[in-house]
């Protein structure tokens, strides 16, 4: 499905074809003589920025992540597309927050001295994880604490430069999981006191791990019907587009900046409806709509005999879900000019770092606790965030088809 990607997201042309150009020889050249590490490189995003960074020859590209398989398919997906390269390439399922990790740092400081670029793409990344009050404190670590944890790995060793992943619905959040995100700017933006760091924020990137339209592949390799809502329209980025925006950010994105793709609300914007009917019919069938999941779940046989699918769309009413996508606020400061595909927000040395320290002391004395509820937590983001306002319906998407 990859090559059918951008027609089905409303798209003819790759969005940053020409700023690539324009900068690939800078930073091919600096790619080659570099060490680089990518942190949660078997996800989507990583695999797609490992798949940018080997194509160019580095001298050496790591690869961290706790998806063993996800690993395996990743070194196979390169060796079988791009082939070998003259630097060392090597793989580790480990995780970022472990002192396991730590000890794999201190080994390579000893071999190679420092990684000059770190890539860091582990997150929990979905609106459900909010769901219970224990997945909630998992993504609180790993979007907030496992990357302030890294990027003190980073200063210390030396590197050049950090990137970080980021999300569109950090900008004015409505969802702990864009929260999170607005959270670890913050940690990041102390942090660039002492380490150069850039991020990117971006749209939903089609067909990745977990996504809604990953899972119409999952559906029709089940032989069960196709569901998604109606009413949310949301910009989309093709794995490939996503891992060029991170590379562009992490190789030549100033200290502080973030990155987002130039899209149009007019051209750009698609329901997911709209996807999975054009999703249906580049795969040879028609969409039938169904009036319920159980119409939908026992119809499957039946249509696909005639070549037809059943689909069941719905108007959305789960928590967290925003009505609108958005990559900037009207308080940040753009740059339009720079790229022809891409904005920037130029982000000044801004924090308050007792509130950061005191973010900190309160989560740890939540886990102290032993238990704690998703209100406490959210409680906490809203005092971090003043514009927060959580979306709260007591509905999520468990609770879906």
């Amino acid at each position: 499905m990859k090559d059918n990607i951008l027609e089905l997201v409303g798209r003819n042309k790759a969005l940053f074809e020409s700023d690539i150009e324009k900068n690939n020889y800078e930073i091919t050249e600096e790619i080659h003589n570099s060490n680089i590490l990518v942190i949660g490189g078997a996800g989507t995003i990583g695999s797609a920025i490992c798949r940018e960074i080997f194509k160019r020859n580095p001298r050496t590209l790591h690869v961290v992540d706790i998806s063993e398989n996800n690993m395996v398919e990743l070194v196979r997906d390169i060796r079988s597309s791009i082939g070998y390269g003259s630097g060392e390439f090597a793989t580790f399922s480990i995780d970022c927050g472990s002192e396991i990790f730590k000890a794999f740092i201190n080994s390579q400081k000893k071999r190679i001295g420092r990684y000059d670029y770190i890539f860091n793409t582990s997150a929990l990344k979905h609106v459900r994880s909010e769901k219970d009050p224990y997945t909630l404190m998992r993504m609180i670590d790993t979007n907030i604490f496992n990357t302030d944890l890294t990027m003190e790995i980073a200063e210390k060793m030396g590197t050049k430069k950090y990137f970080c992943v980021s999300t569109d619905k950090a900008a004015n959040p409505v969802n702990m999981m864009g929260a999170s995100k607005r959270i670890m700017e913050m940690f990041l933006n102390r942090r660039s006191e002492r380490i150069p760091v850039s991020t990117a924020r971006f749209a939903n990137v089609a067909f990745s791990d977990g996504s809604l339209l990953y899972g119409f592949n999952m559906r029709m390799e089940k032989n069960q019907p196709i569901a998604a809502p109606k009413d949310v329209k949301r910009y989309f980025v093709t794995p490939k587009e996503a891992g060029e925006l991170c590379l562009l950010s992490g190789m030549i994105g100033e200290n502080r900046d973030i990155f987002f793709p130039k899209l149009d609300e007019e051209l750009n914007l698609v329901t997911f409806s709209s996807i999975a009917e054009k999703y249906l019919e580049k795969r040879g069938y028609e969409p039938v709509l169904c009036e319920t999941e159980q119409e939908a779940r026992e119809r499957v046989t039946e249509l696909k005999e005639q070549n037809k699918y059943p689909v069941f769309f719905f108007n959305s009413d789960t928590t967290g879900e925003k009505d609108f996508e958005e990559f900037y606020t009207d308080k940040e400061f753009l740059d339009m000019n720079k790229f022809e595909s891409i904005g920037i927000i130029k982000n000044e040395l801004c924090y308050d770092s007792n509130k950061l320290d005191e973010f900190t002391r309160e989560i740890e004395k939540i886990k102290e606790k032993g238990n704690w509820d998703r209100i406490e937590l959210i409680n906490l983001f809203s005092e971090m965030i003043p514009e927060f306002k959580h979306k709260e319906t007591g509905k999520f998407l468990e609770g879906k088809m």
